[in-house]
């Protein structure tokens, strides 16, 4: 039973850092659904949403899986920069840098965002 535990908790062990941003480089938080993924850029200073996109919306269309990531990362980043945010500190969530996340971080670069 002790080594069923200690497998069940081993799993759940994710490689996580604290990530803060500040005003000149808000965060860029990625979170990861099953079905959806959602993104949006905060400024940990004043606590506030400055942009945000999800594979909910209309314009992401109805796709899923990493062509849904692509469409969110281009969404967020014309948002972003119609704001006038260029730079950003990218907190991907404790998930790996693969998959969504990674194609959602490079979608984001090619429209416009540094990170």
């Amino acid at each position: 039973m002790k080594s069923r535990l200690l497998r069940k908790e081993f799993r759940k062990v994710r490689i996580r850092r604290v990530v803060n941003g500040v005003p000149s480089r808000p965060r860029l938080s990625v979170f990861r659904s099953l079905k959806h993924i959602y993104a949006q850029i905060i400024d940990d200073v004043q606590g506030q949403t400055l942009a945000q996109a999800s594979s909910r919306e209309k314009e992401a269309g109805a796709v899923s899986g990493v062509k849904a990531a692509t469409t969110v990362g281009e969404l967020l980043a014309q948002r972003a920069v119609q704001k006038g945010v260029s730079q950003v500190v990218f907190d991907r969530g404790g998930r790996p840098y693969h998959g969504q996340v990674k194609a959602l971080a490079e979608s984001a670069r090619q429209a416009g965002l540094k990170f």
